[in-house]
């Protein structure tokens, strides 16, 4: 059986001094490719640091015959996400593979959160994808091939009680994927979105004794696929969770059109107007947003 491989492509992977970041670096590293193993070794929230959770990594990798080398700046500033695809430049010469899954966690009501800690998160989460994506970005595109990993969640599609931050920074992640995809189509560059579900040291405080086994390890091979010049779709989200693969998507439905409408007439066409029965699904990376319009005119069309 022919295994696809990374040789001669060079991979950033943040947070991936140990977890869901580290299994894809071990992954990848394993196959042919050369990793940088970001990592600052920050605590769950974000406070702290501690440089040898990146080495450590590091010499994992190599003691396995691979090649890799560690750089702690973080994500959460411009300068940081310069200096961490600067450290795959420096070493390597290019960029092939980004994957953002630095992040962190804490809880807090929505009606009790204090800016600093919601911005704790977002600046992780959220700038930093955009903090390391907007430096690598323009290296793909006039290499004419890159591949985007970015790392949503459930909690930013279903969301949990006392996560507003969390919620907020991973739905934003949908935005920057379909700017990667459509920005980047012509010139080769793919992103998607891995929703993963895993046990790891942000599980802690929530009872997982009735979880199925959930080793990053079986999430490691999606994103493996959607980092590799292989990769035959853009601007997707992908679940993988306990060893379930599965594609999740934004959909609408056929919708009503009238002439004129009144706060009576929405309430008495809401059952209508959220009917599933036809739904309309587009891709962003294929031109979604003219389809969207398209279709919504032809509606107006053909009942009006």
């Amino acid at each position: 059986m022919t295994q696809r491989r990374f040789d001669g492509r060079v991979a950033v992977i943040t947070g991936s001094g140990r977890g869901l970041g580290f299994a894809y670096a071990e992954l990848l590293a394993g196959l042919g490719a050369k990793v940088v193993i970001n990592d600052n070794g920050s605590s769950l929230d974000g406070s702290g640091k501690d440089s040898s959770v990146a080495q450590q990594a590091v010499d994992r990798i190599k003691a396995a015959g691979g090649e890799a080398v560690a750089c702690t700046e973080s994500v959460a500033t411009p300068e940081g996400g310069k200096a961490i695809v600067d450290a795959a430049l420096d070493s390597w010469g290019r960029i092939d593979v980004l994957i953002h899954n630095a992040g962190n966690t804490r809880f807090d009501p929505l009606d009790e959160i204090t800016h600093e800690a919601f911005r704790s998160l977002v600046d992780v989460h959220m700038l930093g994808a955009f903090n390391v994506v907007q430096p690598a970005f323009p290296r793909m595109k006039a290499a004419g091939y890159g591949r985007v990993v970015l790392t949503g969640s459930i909690g930013g599609i279903y969301t949990m009680p006392q996560t507003v931050h969390y919620a907020m920074s991973k739905a934003s992640m949908i935005g920057l994927n379909n700017a990667i995809s459509v920005e980047g189509n012509e010139f080769g560059v793919k992103s998607n979105i891995i929703l993963p579900g895993a046990v790891t040291r942000m599980s802690e405080g929530i009872d997982v004794s009735q979880f199925p086994p959930m080793d990053p390890a079986l999430v490691a091979p999606m994103v493996g696929y959607l980092s590799h010049e292989d990769c035959a779709v853009s601007a997707e989200i992908f679940a993988a969770v306990a060893g379930r693969m599965a594609r999740v998507y934004v959909t609408e439905t056929h919708g009503v059109w009238q002439k004129d409408w009144s706060i009576d007439d929405v309430a008495s066409n809401l059952a209508a107007i959220r009917d599933t029965s036809n739904n309309f699904t587009f891709h962003p990376a294929e031109g979604g947003f003219g389809e969207h319009l398209g279709q919504s005119f032809g509606v107006v069309g053909s009942q009006g």
